[in-house]
C-alpha cells in the first residue's frame, strides 16, 4: 500500500492501495475519443481530483473501490465504463460481441438520474442502448422485461432480484457491476446486495469464454460491508480514498473520546501521556491557539521531565522554525526516544508531519482542522483490511478527543464519527447528543411539520431534516378542527384540486348543502365580468390577497414571494391559490384588486393525506408513474372519505373513494378506492402503523391551560363552521365571536448588536397598536383582521426606556430596544416563549460563539 497526500497546489489528499498515475487533463484521459468530444460539448470541467485517479483504474478493467466527497457523482464511473464497452475485442465470446454493464443504485430517484446521464452521453459512443428497470410487485411485469441488445442496465437491488426470478441468464452476460453510493446500498439493502453478489459469482463461473469481470464500488463513506466485498468478491482491487476521515477508518485508526470537565483537561491529558509501557509513541497534542499551546506545553514539559521524555512545542510566534522542529522530531524517533509535540493548528500544514502514532485533540477541532490533524498519522494507517472493529493487532494509530462541557454542542457529530468507526461510545456522549438533538429540534419549532412524518408516519433522518417533528400549538392547533366536533365524522365530501404525490393532495371539503365557496366563486365571476372592476395592482405586497383570472375562472391568491423587478418594471411573483393549495409564478400585472367582501371567507384549501399505504422497497418518494396515474384519476372529481385524524388544515382519511352520480336514481355509487388503486400498481405496499404514529405524535403535544383550551376550541368551531357546518354564520354571530375570544400571541423574531435589540412582530396591518416600555418589560398589543394580539415580554436584562421605540409597518411591527449596558445578551427573555425565535437572516454570530437561547 502507498499513501500520497497534499498533492499539487490544492493540497488534496489521496490514499491509494496501489500506485496510479493520475490523468488530470480530459484530452489525455483514457477515454473513448467520441466520449471526450461529448463531454467537452457539454462543458464538462473535469476530470476532478478523484476522477483523475479512478478513471485510469476503471478504464483498464480493474476492480475499484472509490471513497470521496464526490462519491455520489455517477461521472466517477460512467465515462470509463462506456469506454470499456466500445472495445468489442473484450466481448467476442458474447452474442453480438457486446458486454453488459449493470449499475445498482440505492433508489429509483438515483437510478433515474443515472439513466438520464447515460442517455445524455451515449451520443459519444457506438451502439449504446441503456435501459432503466423499475418493476412493481406484479410478477407479470418482470416476466415481460426484454434486455436483449441492452448494453447498460440501471436498476435497484429489489428490482434486480425480482427480475432475476424470471431472467437468471442476465448475470451470465454481465461483465461490469457498479455499486453506486455503496455505503447507502449496504446500509439499507445489505442482504439483497450480497445475494446479488453471490449470484454474480456463481454466474461468472459458468460464463461463456474468457470474458472480463469487473466490480466497481463508489461512495462517500467507508462501510463495514466493503471489507467482505473486497475480500470475497473482488480481485486485488484498486482502492482510492480522497477523504481523510474515511482513510482513517479504512486504516483502523482507533478513535477515542474522553469526557472530562474543561477545568480538568490538563490532568486528563497527563493521564493519557503516561508512558509506563515505554512503547515509543510519537504524540501530537493539538491546540487551537498560541496561548493555549503555551499553557499546555508548560504542564506537559513538567510532567514528562522526570521520565526523560522529550517534549517540543511549535506555534507561529515561536523562534524555532518548522525545519528545525521537524528535524528534532525525526531524530528523537530514530534514537528510540518517545516524543511529544505540542503545537497550534496553524502549524500543522507547514510541518507536514505524517508519522505520528497518536493525536490528542486538546481543543475541539472544526471538521477541516480534524482532517488536518488526522493526516499527521497517515504513515501509521493500517494497510491490512481488518475483520472486525476489535482487531487490535493492526491498530497503529490513535485519535483522542477531550470532550468537555464547552464542546457538548458537537456531540452528535462525534457520536456519528464513533459509530462510523465502530468505536466504543461513552454513555456521557449519548446523553449529550440527546440533549443537543432535542435543542436542535426545538429550534425548528417555527418550521412546517415534516412532510414525511405526515405522509408516512415516520421521518428516517430527523437530524438532517430541516422541518420539525413535534406539534407547535401556535401553528397546528390555531386552525385545528377535531373529529369529535365534526357533525358527521364518518363522511366528508372532498374535491382534490392539486396532487402533490400519490397520497398527498390539496383541495376543498365540500359541504353537503349550500357550499359557501361555490357561492363566492359565482359572485367573483359576476363581479369581474364588469370591465371597470378588473383593476390591476400597481404595487404588489407580500401576504396580501389578490384576484387572478385563468380562463373563465377567477381565483383568490396570496403573494408569498416578490422578487426584484426586471428591466420592463415587471416581475414574476410567487402566489398561492388559497382555495386550492397550489403555488405558481405569475406576472405582477396579472394580479387584480380583490374587494374586501371576497376576502371575508377564510382560505378553503386543506391538505388531504390518504393513510396506510407507502412506496415499496423502503423508497422515500413515490414513483412518478403512480403519482401521474392518481393525478389523472382523481383531480377535480368528488370523493367520499372517512376522516381518521385532523391537525390544523391537514386531514388524514381512510378510506377515500371516488364516487359517481346516477341522477335518474338520485344516488351516488363508489367507483374506486384510492388506496386499493395504488396497491394495484404494484408500486405501493401496506403501511399499518401510519395512523397510530400520527396519533402518537399528537398525544405528545404540550398540555394547554384552561384559558388556552377555550381559545383553541373557539377557533376550531369557527373553522368547522366554514368547512363542514350546515348553518351559515350571520354577521352578528361573527361580531360576537370576535368580542368573546381571548387575545392571541403574535410570532416574534429577534436579533441584536452590542447596543440594541430588534424585535420584529409579525402582524398584518396592525390597528390600535400600543407598546409600553419599562426597565425589564415590553408589552405590545394591536388588532389585526378583527383579532387582538398581545405580547407581554419579561426581558432577560434591562433597557433604556426613553430611547426604545416601536414602528408600525404594513406587515410587521419593529420594536427597537436600547440596552442599558452594552454587550451581547445570551437570551432575550427570562422565561422561554414558543412564539419568540432568533431571526437568523440578521444574526451575525461567529462560529466560535456559543449558541444563544431562542426565547
Amino acid at each position: 500500500f502507498q499513501t500520497f497526500q497534499n498533492v499539487g497546489e490544492e493540497k488534496n489528499f489521496v490514499f491509494l492501495s496501489k500506485k496510479i498515475e493520475p490523468s488530470s487533463v480530459l484530452e489525455t484521459a483514457p477515454l473513448f475519443d467520441g466520449l471526450k468530444k461529448e463531454l467537452a460539448w457539454n462543458k464538462f470541467s473535469g476530470p476532478t481530483f478523484t476522477e483523475s485517479y479512478c478513471w485510469p483504474a476503471v478504464a483498464r478493467g480493474y476492480d475499484v473501490v472509490v471513497i470521496s466527497h464526490q462519491g455520489n457523482d455517477p461521472l466517477l464511473y460512467i465515462p470509463p465504463v462506456l469506454t470499456l464497452l466500445q472495445l468489442e475485442s473484450n466481448y467476442q465470446a458474447l452474442p453480438n460481441m457486446s458486454g453488459v454493464s449493470l449499475i445498482l443504485c440505492p433508489g429509483c430517484k438515483k437510478a433515474q438520474s443515472v439513466f438520464d446521464l447515460l442517455k445524455k452521453y451515449r451520443k459519444g459512443c457506438r451502439h449504446l442502448h441503456p435501459m432503466l428497470i423499475i418493476l412493481g410487485q406484479n410478477k407479470e411485469a418482470a416476466s415481460q422485461v426484454e434486455i436483449q441488445g441492452r448494453e447498460v442496465v440501471v436498476t435497484t437491488p429489489y428490482n434486480l432480484l425480482r427480475l432475476l426470478e424470471h431472467n437468471t441468464w442476465l448475470l451470465c452476460r454481465l461483465c461490469h457491476l457498479v455499486l453506486d453510493e455503496v455505503e447507502v446500498l449496504f446500509s439499507d439493502t445489505s442482504e439483497q446486495v450480497f445475494t446479488i453478489l453471490d449470484c454474480y459469482r456463481k454466474a461468472t463461473a459458468q460464463a461463456w469464454g474468457n470474458l472480463p469481470h469487473q466490480i466497481i464500488a463508489v461512495g462517500t463513506q467507508w462501510n463495514k460491508h466493503i471489507t467482505p466485498l473486497i475480500k470475497e468478491f473482488m480481485n486485488d482491487p484498486y482502492i482510492v480514498i480522497t477523504v481523510v476521515e474515511e482513510a482513517a477508518i479504512f486504516g483502523n485508526v482507533q478513535q477515542v473520546v474522553q469526557p472530562c470537565m474543561n477545568s480538568s483537561r490538563t490532568a486528563e491529558l497527563l493521564k493519557i501521556l503516561d508512558f509506563t509501557q515505554r512503547n515509543l509513541q510519537k504524540v501530537l497534542v493539538c491546540t487551537d491557539s498560541v496561548a493555549e499551546e503555551r499553557v499546555t506545553f508548560h504542564f506537559v514539559m513538567q510532567a514528562l521531565k522526570s521520565n526523560s521524555i522529550v517534549s517540543l512545542k511549535k506555534h507561529k510566534e515561536s523562534k524555532c522554525n518548522a525545519k528545525c522542529v521537524l528535524q528534532r522530531w525525526r531524530k528523537m524517533h530514530s534514537s528510540g526516544t518517545p516524543a511529544v509535540l505540542v503545537l497550534a493548528d496553524d502549524c500543522l500544514q507547514p510541518l507536514g508531519i505524517t508519522d505520528a502514532t497518536c493525536v490528542i485533540h486538546f481543543s475541539f477541532p472544526s471538521p477541516g482542522v480534524f482532517r488536518q490533524r488526522l493526516q499527521c498519522m497517515t504513515d501509521n494507517f493500517c494497510t491490512v483490511l481488518k475483520d472486525s472493529a476489535v482487531d487490535q493487532e493492526c491498530t497503529k494509530a490513535k485519535s483522542v478527543i477531550l470532550l468537555t462541557e464547552n464542546s457538548s454542542c458537537h456531540a452528535p457529530r462525534i457520536l456519528h464519527c464513533l459509530k462510523h468507526a465502530e468505536a466504543e461510545i461513552p454513555e456521557e456522549l449519548c446523553d449529550s447528543t440527546a440533549r443537543v438533538l432535542e435543542s436542535e429540534e426545538n429550534e425548528k419549532i417555527s418550521r412546517p411539520l415534516c412532510a414525511y412524518l405526515k405522509t408516512f408516519g415516520i421521518c428516517r433522518n430527523r437530524t438532517a431534516c430541516p422541518d420539525r417533528h413535534k406539534i407547535n400549538l401556535s401553528i397546528d392547533m390555531a386552525q385545528n378542527f377535531a373529529d369529535e366536533i365534526i357533525e358527521t365524522p364518518e363522511h366528508v365530501t372532498i374535491l382534490p384540486l392539486f396532487i402533490a404525490h400519490a397520497t398527498n393532495y390539496f383541495g376543498r371539503i365540500v359541504k353537503k348543502q349550500k357550499d359557501q365557496y361555490t357561492v363566492l366563486a359565482k359572485e367573483m365571476i359576476d363581479y369581474f365580468k364588469v370591465p371597470g372592476h378588473r383593476i390591476s395592482v400597481n404595487t404588489v405586497e407580500k401576504s396580501v390577497f389578490y384576484g387572478l383570472c385563468e380562463g373563465a375562472i377567477y381565483h383568490r391568491v396570496q403573494v408569498v414571494e416578490t422578487p426584484a423587478k426586471d428591466e420592463e418594471n415587471l416581475c414574476k411573483v410567487t402566489v398561492k391559490y388559497i382555495d386550492e393549495g397550489r403555488t405558481s409564478q405569475v406576472n405582477s400585472d396579472q394580479l387584480l384588486h380583490l374587494p374586501a367582501k371576497f376576502q371575508s371567507l377564510p382560505p378553503q384549501a386543506v391538505e388531504i393525506i390518504v393513510c396506510r399505504v407507502k412506496p415499496i422497497d423502503n423508497e422515500v418518494e413515490w414513483n412518478p408513474e403512480v403519482t401521474d396515474y392518481i393525478n389523472h384519476k382523481i383531480k377535480g372529481k368528488l370523493h367520499h372519505a372517512k376522516v381518521v385524524h385532523t391537525l390544523g388544515k391537514t386531514v388524514w382519511v381512510d378510506p377515500m373513494v371516488g364516487i359517481t352520480s346516477l341522477p335518474m336514481m338520485k344516488i351516488w355509487i363508489n367507483e374506486y378506492n384510492i388506496r386499493s388503486e395504488i396497491l394495484s400498481t404494484g408500486l405501493g405496499t401496506d403501511n399499518p402503523e401510519h395512523v397510530a404514529e400520527i396519533q402518537k405524535l399528537c398525544r405528545q403535544m404540550p398540555v394547554l391551560d384552561h384559558a388556552e383550551n377555550l381559545e383553541h376550541l373557539e377557533v376550531k368551531k369557527m373553522f368547522l363552521d366554514v368547512f363542514l357546518g350546515d348553518v351559515v354564520q350571520t354577521k352578528e354571530a361573527e361580531d360576537s365571536t370576535v368580542h368573546q375570544q381571548k387575545s392571541c400571541h403574535p410570532q416574534i423574531k429577534w436579533f441584536q448588536d452590542n447596543v440594541t435589540v430588534t424585535l420584529k412582530v409579525q402582524i398584518l396591518r396592525a390597528a390600535d397598536s400600543k407598546c409600553e416600555f419599562s426597565k425589564e418589560k415590553v408589552v405590545f398589543s394591536a388588532y389585526s383582521e378583527g383579532r387582538l394580539y398581545v405580547a407581554d415580554l419579561e426581558l432577560y436584562q434591562s433597557i433604556i426606556v426613553e430611547k426604545s421605540i416601536c414602528v408600525i409597518k404594513d406587515t410587521e411591527a419593529v420594536i427597537l430596544l436600547v440596552k442599558e449596558e452594552k454587550g451581547a445578551w445570551c437570551k432575550l427573555l427570562k422565561n422561554k416563549n414558543a412564539h419568540v425565535s432568533l431571526d437568523f437572516e440578521h444574526w451575525e454570530e461567529s462560529e466560535d460563539e456559543r449558541p444563544f437561547t431562542v426565547g
